[in-house]
């Protein structure tokens, strides 16, 4: 059981870890960089890049909900990023400011490769951290 084990990385992990987890099944998270995305239809492929993202609750909260933390990782250009690529039709929710939760193995080429690919779209988690009442 210990090979089919997985490991949930953030994208600075995955940076800061990168030589010693290149082939090792991984499950990682970030925010999809909208104008990264590219398509082909013809083969089915995906590429598209991701930028780190916590995984701390705690942060995320105290950050302004996940939409604010998904758009502040997309627009800040010092934010680690990984590209990705995934066989497979053209989710709908492939968008920018989604967050992408993928399954896969990075390559020895530096290339995170998806085998399974669940996204988040952030407009429908606005309100999921309700405002603290004063008082």
């Amino acid at each position: 059981t210990q090979a089919s084990a997985e490991y949930f990385m953030t994208i600075e992990e995955v940076k800061a870890q990168e030589s010693e987890i290149i082939g090792k099944s991984l499950r990682i998270s970030g925010a999809v960089l909208g104008d990264s995305i590219d398509y082909n239809p013809d083969t089915l492929t995906i590429h598209f890049t991701v930028a780190h993202v916590t995984g701390d609750n705690k942060e995320i909260e105290a950050k302004g909900g996940l939409a604010k933390v998904l758009h502040d990782a997309v627009r800040d250009d010092s934010t680690p990023r990984l590209d990705v690529v995934y066989q497979g039709p053209m989710p709908d929710l492939l968008q920018d400011e989604a967050q992408a939760i993928m399954t896969g193995h990075i390559d020895s080429d530096g290339v995170f490769y998806a085998d399974e690919l669940l996204l988040k779209c952030p407009t429908k988690y606005e309100e999921a951290v309700p405002e603290q009442s004063e008082g």
